[in-house]
């Protein structure tokens, strides 16, 4: 335990035993340390002198306590507290943390000091020969590192305290004496021996401190050693790879020089001779060039005269080409460009116009001419030019003749109808085209209505036609961009992968450097004229212009002997492979202008369906500005329906486009038709209502088969049967699923109002939400209006009723019940007839059912408050007593089986059985109350056999009574239960 980390005890004999154990100086002299290794790097960081502690160098092996992570002073002592305490747990756990006394373990042994003594005196021996053996063998490096360690302290001290202060100057008179403490001798003001030994030792620790540092560079400098040798060795490495590369660089420049002078100059001569010759071979060509474009202009002018305009302006197209790719810069030919394109101007408006006279006299034409496009080659060619003229508006100008032409359609079929019915509207042509129609019966107004849908569809037709054919020259033009581009991505591919491409390059390249003519690109052409295999294909690439421009001089001298030669020129222009192709895919729309064209071609039909619908919503509602459409009848308005939709189905099919004028115009006028038709059957509801006697009505035959045919899945009003058919007797039950239905007249007659509805949504689908919500106000006001005839005894003072009766309830409440089985079948069929989106008006039946229930239950409940109210007045005056059974009892079973006569042809049985049941509850409580008041209990007693026989006597009148006598009156619960 006593021996140092840095060595061990080693067996030594010993010169004797009385020492004891042997304890280490504390001295810093006496300790030993290891020698001082180099650092792995070249450059080791060599001490600063800045930091207050050991050295590193010689100390980095060596833990200090400034190796250490925690300081546990400021652990300690937080400076946080208010006072200091004597431990530091209170930072975690609070100021009133309180240090307690721990309890000692009591599985753990006291540990004292005689424990240790065994192995003390075992090594006491050994300890002793150790340390005899680092005393007498000491090691120099060590005590070499302990030397330079202390010296090297005293450096630091002394360089930190005076040397390396921030604010050091010689002539500051403290750091001067710091330095040279003339002090120590020159105080008594002369010189003594004292003061020469002084200076002497001054001097000798001055030269000491020079020594010390000599000796640390030196010392420095050998750590280094390896680090300076290799970088001389690698700079003796680098100046001999750059001798050699000098020479390298020699030796190639002379053979290349070598090479320029046997291999080059000869062929570069010879092919300055061949170019020449071929600059010159290429002037000829385009003197003959300007030749053809000089004869352009005329042959412009020759196909204009003929109406060419597809011609003249490939010709113009091309023309325009050659002069700015083969003639560019030629003076005689300065003012040409500028003359072509106002030429080309020209033709721009003469299409224009052209295009809208033809598009005038289409769209005019008598709409009983076959459906044929109307010279069909003028208009495609005519589109075309357009189209390469970027004229992409000319969809406009037809959009406005279409329009004009729309509203002449309606005066045409109105002079039509007066040219047929002179006799009518002889008197009346003075009048305006809207006040002629409101003077027409409603057969002949609707006569000239569907005349105008059918020459609307007509005209659709008509257009749809033109404008067919519009889009497939906008989608030839498309598909022929998108061909040019797949052959120009192969001819560039196939380009690239020829062989010689390299080489194709280098010529060029090579030919561009020495060539001293005009023509540079010629040179660049001619250049590739040596690679055989792509000579063809080049030669034609170059004069394609050219021949393009011959071609066109030739079409234009024979244009004039036909009209044909228009579209010729077009499927040539179209052709992938033609010569005026490069031309073209300036002058053409892109493919999303072009796609855009046909976008708006098909919003140009559907713009004409919309004028269309719209002309025909200005007849509709001319007729209906008087109110003459809302006083139809039912079928009146129904064909009238029909025809609207019918047109508007046609339109829809003719042209993809869902219009919605004439729809909501329609819905307009079946709005107000509907609302007259609400009012009209309220009106006769509430009549009906008011009349009401509230007694069962006989069933006619013609109403069963009406609800045997709602049975059978067909929601619709019967037809009426000839006279001549056998009559019925009539019924006195409404027979529906097996269950018969005592009913009141009104109700019958509500059956078919609502049927009316349900046939209404079928002849008019686009206003099913209207009827629906008309019809749930129609079943709301019978239940209301029923509810405060009856329950309310309204009836007393509207019919003159003495009484309400429980038959008039009962007939009510069955009624009401009919009315509650009918709901779902209308709510099924109104659903198919509505769209998903509007499913959540349906909601309104979901009310309605409530609310019928509702009533039902009131019903209900005021037939219990009936008897209850008999049971309270009649069981108050209950006595026990003889003679038995008692009057009391005998009322009361007088009055049950009226109660059961009257409803018993009413209600069904269940519903008789669930009601008696009750009246048999409210019976018990008001004799149980009753008895309990008496106190008679069921003890036997002489009283409890007198209510016994009453209480028999009432069980068997209650289950003598039909539908009743299986019924469970359990009259045990009168009696009290013992506590």
């Amino acid at each position: 335990m006593a021996s140092s980390h840095s060595s061990s005890p080693v067996p030594h004999p010993s010169s004797g035993g009385s020492e004891g154990i042997f304890r280490k100086d504390r001295d810093l002299s006496s300790r030993h340390y290891r020698p001082v290794h180099s650092l792995p790097d070249v450059c080791p960081k060599e001490p600063t002198g800045k930091e207050l502690g050991p050295s590193v160098v010689a100390d980095q092996h060596r833990w200090t306590v400034y190796n250490s992570k925690v300081n546990l002073p400021a652990a300690l002592n937080d400076p946080r507290l208010a006072k200091r305490e004597s431990d530091f747990f209170t930072k975690t756990w609070g100021l009133d943390f309180a240090e307690t006394e721990v309890m000692p373990s009591f599985y753990l042994p006291n540990i004292t000091k005689e424990h240790f003594g065994p192995y003390l005196q075992e090594t006491a021996q050994r300890e002793k020969i150790h340390e005899r053996c680092k005393s007498i063998c000491s090691n120099k490096d060590e005590l070499d590192h302990t030397y330079y360690l202390v010296l090297d302290s005293k450096i630091n001290i002394w360089l930190k305290q005076i040397f390396m202060k921030p604010d050091f100057a010689l002539d500051d008179p403290t750091t001067f004496h710091a330095v040279l403490p003339w002090s120590h001798f020159n105080s008594a003001g002369g010189k003594s021996s004292r003061d020469m030994a002084s200076s002497r030792l001054l001097q000798e620790k001055l030269s000491h401190y020079l020594d010390v540092v000599e000796v640390s560079i030196a010392r420095q400098i050998s750590l280094r050693s390896e680090a300076f040798f290799h970088a001389m060795s690698s700079q003796h490495e680098l100046q001999d790879r750059l001798t050699e590369t000098t020479r390298a660089v020699a030796v190639l420049r002379g053979r290349a020089a070598a090479i320029e002078r046997i291999m080059c100059e000869g062929p570069l001569r010879a092919l300055r001779q061949a170019l020449t010759r071929s600059n010159c071979a290429r002037l000829h060509n385009k003197l003959k060039l300007m030749a053809a474009v000089h004869q352009s202009q005329p042959t412009v002018q020759l196909l204009l005269s003929t109406s060419e305009f597809v011609g003249a302006l490939e010709l113009i197209a091309t023309t325009k080409e050659v002069l700015q790719l083969e003639l560019q810069g030629i003076h005689s030919f300065r003012h040409l460009g500028s003359q072509l394109c106002e030429m080309e101007k020209l033709i721009d408006k003469m299409m224009v116009g052209d295009f809208s006279m033809y598009s005038r006299s289409d769209l005019n034409r008598s709409l009983e001419d076959d459906g044929q496009v109307m010279e069909k080659d003028r208009l495609e060619s005519l589109v075309f030019g357009l189209l390469r003229q970027r004229k992409l508006d000319f969809l406009d100008i037809y959009s406005d003749e279409m329009i004009l032409a729309a509203k002449s359609i309606v005066t045409q079929v109105k002079d039509h109808t007066q040219s047929i019915r002179t006799d009518y509207l002889h008197d009346h042509k003075h009048l305006w085209l809207a006040d002629q129609m409101r003077l027409m019966t409603f057969p002949q107004w609707f006569e000239l209505l569907k005349s105008v849908f059918e020459n609307f569809i007509l005209f659709l037709k008509r257009i749809k036609v033109t404008l067919s054919v519009v889009r497939n020259v906008v989608l030839e033009a498309l598909d022929s961009n998108q061909k040019s581009r797949l052959l120009e991505r192969a001819a560039a591919g196939g380009l690239t992968e020829a062989p010689g491409t390299p080489l194709n390059q280098e010529e060029a390249e090579l030919a561009y450097l020495t060539h001293e003519g005009l023509f540079i690109s010629d040179a660049l052409n001619d250049a590739q004229l040596h690679l055989g295999a792509s000579t063809g294909q080049e030669q034609s690439s170059t004069v394609g212009p050219r021949q393009a421009l011959s071609r066109m001089d030739g079409c234009g001298s024979d244009s004039a002997s036909g009209t044909t030669e228009s579209s010729t020129s077009r499927e040539h222009a179209f052709q992938p492979g033609g010569a005026a192709i490069s031309s073209s895919e300036d002058l053409m729309p892109s493919d999303l202008e072009l796609g855009r064209v046909a976008n708006n071609i098909q919003e140009l039909l559907y713009t004409a369906s919309d004028v269309s619908h719209d002309r025909c919503v200005k007849v509709l509602m001319a007729r209906a500005k008087d109110g003459s459409l809302e006083r139809l009848s039912s079928a009146e308005f129904v064909f009238l329906s029909q025809a609207v939709e019918g047109f508007v189905r046609d339109t829809e099919k003719l042209c993809c486009r869902r219009s919605v004028s004439l729809r909501g115009a329609l819905q307009s006028q079946a709005n107000r038709f509907v609302h007259r038709f609400h009012e009209e059957r309220k009106t006769k509801l509430s009549l009906l209502l008011d009349n009401e006697r509230w007694k069962q009505a006989e069933v006619p035959a013609e109403f069963q088969d009406l609800v045997n045919s709602i049975a059978d899945g067909r929601i619709t009003l019967p037809e009426r049967k000839p006279q001549g058919t056998e009559e019925r007797k009539p019924s006195d039950y409404l027979h529906i699923d097996g269950q018969k239905y005592a009913v009141v007249g009104t109700v019958l007659l509500l059956i078919r109002i609502f049927l009316e509805y349900c046939q209404c949504v079928n002849d008019i689908p686009s206003i099913s939400t209207d009827i629906l919500t008309r019809l749930s106000d129609l079943l709301k006001h019978f239940n209301s209006r029923s509810c405060q005839l009856v329950l309310g005894a309204g009836a007393l003072q509207v019919v003159g009723l003495k009484t309400i009766t429980t038959k008039n309830l009962a007939l009510a409440s069955r009624c009401l019940q009919l009315v509650v089985h009918y709901i779902p079948v209308i709510r099924a069929h109104f659903e198919t007839k509505l769209a998903p989106k509007q499913y959540s008006v349906l909601r309104h039946f979901d009310h309605i059912t409530k609310d019928y229930n509702d009533h039902i239950a009131e019903i209900s409940a005021k037939l219990m408050a009936i008897m209850d109210s008999l049971f309270e007045k009649v069981l108050s005056k209950y006595e026990v007593k003889a003679p038995m059974p008692s009057a009391c009892f005998r009322n009361v079973c007088k009055q049950m089986a009226k109660m059961h006569e009257a409803l018993y042809d009413l209600l069904p049985e269940e519903q008789a059985q669930m009601l008696f049941l009750r009246i048999n509850a409210s019976f018990k409580m008001h004799l149980k109350r009753q008895l309990a008041r008496l106190g008679v209990h069921h003890d036997g007693g002489p009283q409890h056999g007198l209510v016994t026989v009453d209480v028999a006597f009432y069980t068997e009148n209650v289950q003598s009574l039909r539908a009743l006598e299986k019924l469970d009156l359990n009259m045990a619960e009168i009696w009290e239960q013992k506590r």
